[in-house]
């Protein structure tokens, strides 16, 4: 074993654990074992791995308020975001635990013969997870991997690893049985990398940063492995004249602030329709400065601290070099504390509106038209989400689909269902994932004709 990690609370900078990292040793047994398993757990009929999973969305259920109060003192995420967030693993498990019985092949017409297609279970999956979200993309990956019948080796990041590691314990007290689903807490060139070039190891699922994405990526074309990248994001919120502007502006600061910013589906820039723009800007910045940052477990807190004090430096730096148009309020003294800030961006080449801040910074511009609204959101390598806000119909549908982004929402700002699927353009990643047919991802489709002329 490494010499034991410390576990830091942003909002405190106390230690709130120390844990065990592995080591490649103990990454490769936790790989073999989910190898030896595999046989077993695919073996497993639908109804019951059904029923398994179905149990361990119940034993989350039961322990929501501790996986919550556990992600808030590990992740600084605010006590009502983090709630919800054990409720969507939660909710994802009771999802994929419908799918085994109904991941069916066809039987295609072929001439003399019968033609079947099925879906078999690719093996090991690993799953890397980031640090801003750790309990549902580890839910997004882990439940339609092992409702397809894969077993699963997780690695959390190394900031926030404390919910992956009490689901893994949960998933066993929900009869999981071992080495089906496990989490190795270790760093990225340990352990994560050690997904990617061991070759038991058939699919990997990575969530994080575009450099971290690309050397994935380049490891796994070695083995030709599957893999599947989430990575960054610089959407757009597009507002038209023609739209509630109350509502857009009301709704505006937290589809960028949530989460103090850190989140690759963030609007972080805002696009107005210059004549509706002197008044949008009003209303942004009273709705900006009413965003209560608090203590993340003030029941009333909207927004909480960085994750770490390097975090909070990076984010600074994009504002000292912008032009600031307001701020909102935060909390001083100890804990990675930013005030909401938003910047007025006439020059569209500078860093902050084309560069992933991760930080509760969006920069505002101005457009004339519908063509130039779609140019301004289309520019950069990202196209993960995105809004639209306006009252035409027609106009909705055609920005949406001029969008070069994975997921938009019309007159709204959300990013995700567990139902829908979700990805990205360009190099905001490759594939999807959630959504009625994640489990093809996690599966082999297999063709089998059989001859019946005599």
């Amino acid at each position: 074993m490494k010499t034991p990690l410390s576990i830091i609370n942003p909002a405190t900078e106390e230690s709130v654990a120390s844990i065990e990292m592995f080591d490649l040793e103990q990454t490769d047994r936790a790989i073999e074992r989910a190898q030896s398993v595999s046989g077993a757990w695919r073996a497993v009929t639908p109804a019951d791995r059904a029923r398994l999973l179905r149990r361990f969305s119940e034993v989350v259920d039961a322990h929501i308020e501790e996986l919550a109060r556990l992600e808030v003192a590990n992740s600084g995420h605010t006590i009502s975001n983090a709630r919800w967030e054990a409720g969507n693993v939660r909710d994802v498990l009771a999802y994929y635990s419908g799918a085994p019985e109904r991941h069916s092949g066809r039987q295609i017409p072929v001439a003399g013969g019968v033609d079947m297609t099925f879906y078999e279970p690719l093996g090991v999956v690993g799953i890397i997870v980031p640090w801003n979200f750790p309990m549902p993309i580890a839910g997004w990956g882990l439940a339609p991997a092992l409702a397809a019948g894969n077993t699963v080796v997780m690695k959390p990041a190394t900031l926030t690893p404390l919910t992956a590691m009490r689901l893994g314990e949960l998933a066993l007290e929900a009869g999981i049985p071992e080495g089906v689903f496990q989490v190795l807490p270790g760093d990225g060139a340990t352990v994560g990398y050690r997904f990617v070039t061991h070759e038991a190891v058939r699919k990997v699922c990575f969530t994080g940063s575009n450099a971290a994405g690309r050397e994935v990526m380049r490891g796994c074309a070695d083995q030709v492995k599957r893999v599947t990248l989430e990575l960054g994001g610089k959407s757009a919120n597009i507002i038209f004249a023609d739209s509630d502007l109350e509502r857009a502006a009301a709704s505006a600061p937290y589809a960028v602030f949530d989460n103090a910013g850190q989140d690759c589906c963030a609007r972080s820039r805002i696009l107005v329709e210059a004549k509706a723009y002197d008044r949008f800007m009003e209303l942004f910045e009273v709705a900006v400065k009413n965003v209560r940052v608090l203590d993340p477990t003030d029941e009333s807190s909207e927004m909480g601290p960085l994750i770490t004090a390097h975090q909070r430096e990076s984010v600074a730096a994009f504002i000292d070099e912008s032009n600031v148009a307001f701020r909102g309020e935060a909390p001083t003294g100890r804990g990675y504390w930013m005030a909401p800030t938003v910047l007025e961006t006439p020059d569209r080449s500078c860093r902050a509106f084309n560069e992933e801040i991760f930080g509760p910074v969006v920069s505002v511009a101005r457009f004339e038209d519908e063509a130039e609204a779609l140019r301004i959101a289309n520019e950069g390598p990202y196209g993960l989400s995105g809004s639209i806000w306006t009252g035409d119909v027609g106009r909705a549908l055609r920005v949406a689909r001029g969008v070069e982004t994975g997921a938009l929402s019309v007159n709204s700002n959300s990013s995700v269902r567990y139902s829908t699927p979700f990805g990205g353009f360009k190099q905001s990643g490759i594939g999807r994932e959630l959504g009625p047919d994640a489990l093809k991802s996690f599966s082999e489709e297999k063709n089998v004709f059989i001859a019946m002329e005599e």
